[in-house]
This record gives structure tokens, C-alpha cells and sequence, in this order.
């Protein structure tokens, strides 16, 4: 019997998954696109989708880790964010989830100016915080998105080439 079906369809519904845990903190948004993919190349055999393309999807995705990590630290860090804006900015992020979809853009931001107010900082100093760990949360998402989109690409490339 012939199981590749169930391989696409796993790999193309995890594919939707991550391309949505890429806007919802809680999932590996760019990790699951990857592993749908692998599996939905995995279900021909390697045939179509062979080492190279998975190198290069594999390397999309640790950057993608990267930028992940950096995007956040970067944009809190340009504006002078102390511990507590950043881990202020987590719990918004998670506590914005139960507010979808405008907790998920205000809740990091009502976070990270939280934390830095109680940090001791004017109100002032503490927006402009919450605004620049926001901003490196929202360009951190964009880059993330552009790199799954070019891992589909990839993807479909190899596929039908």
C-alpha cells in the first residue's frame, strides 16, 4: 500500500501550522514549515526533493532561529530595554494570544512598557521601550514569514524541477 499520501498531507498541514506559528509565539512557526516539508519529500522517496534542497531549507530555518532571537534583543536593546521590558514583552505576548488578533501586536508592547516602568524609568522612556521591543517583534515576524515563503519556493522548485 502506498502511504506517500498521508506523508503530503501531514507535511502540507504542518507547513500550515508553522506558516501560522509564525504570527502565534507558542508554535516553532519556521521548524514545523521544515519538517512538513521534509516529510512531504520524504513521501516520494527523495525522489523529487533530494539533499541539496533540504540543505538549503535547513539552513532557511536555523536563520530563521537566528533572526528570531536577534530581532527581539535588537530592537529592545536599540531603545536602552532593561530584563524586566523583555520578559514584560514574553508575558504580553503570551497573555496577548487570549486577545487575538490586536493582543498579539499590543500585548508585547503593553509588556515591555510594563516591565520597564517598573523598572523604575519615566513613562516616556518606558513607551519608547515598549515601542522598540514591539517593532523588533513585528520585523522579526516579517523576516520570519519572508523565510518561509522562500522555503516553500525552494520547495516547489525542486518538486516540479
Amino acid at each position: 500500500m502506498d502511504y506517500s499520501f498521508i506523508f503530503y498531507l501531514v507535511g502540507a498541514l504542518l507547513v500550515l501550522v508553522g506558516i501560522a506559528g509564525i504570527i502565534l509565539p507558542a508554535l516553532p512557526g519556521v521548524p514545523l514549515v521544515f519538517v512538513g516539508l521534509l516529510l512531504a519529500a520524504w513521501g516520494d522517496g527523495f525522489n523529487r526533493v533530494g539533499w541539496l534542497p533540504l540543505v538549503v531549507l535547513g539552513v532557511l530555518t536555523v536563520i530563521s532561529i537566528i533572526v528570531d532571537v536577534i530581532s527581539t534583543i535588537a530592537g529592545a536593546k536599540k531603545v536602552g530595554a532593561s530584563k524586566l521590558a523583555l520578559i514584560g514583552s514574553a508575558i504580553g505576548t503570551v497573555a496577548g494570544l487570549f486577545f487575538m488578533p490586536i493582543g498579539l501586536f499590543v500585548g508585547p508592547f503593553i509588556g515591555a512598557l510594563a516591565g520597564e516602568y517598573m523598572h523604575g524609568r519615566q513613562l516616556g522612556q518606558a513607551t519608547k521601550v515598549g515601542f522598540g521591543t514591539w517593532l523588533g517583534i513585528v520585523l522579526g515576524v516579517a523576516l520570519k514569514l519572508g523565510l518561509a515563503i522562500t522555503m516553500v519556493g525552494v520547495f516547489a522548485l525542486a518538486w516540479f524541477f
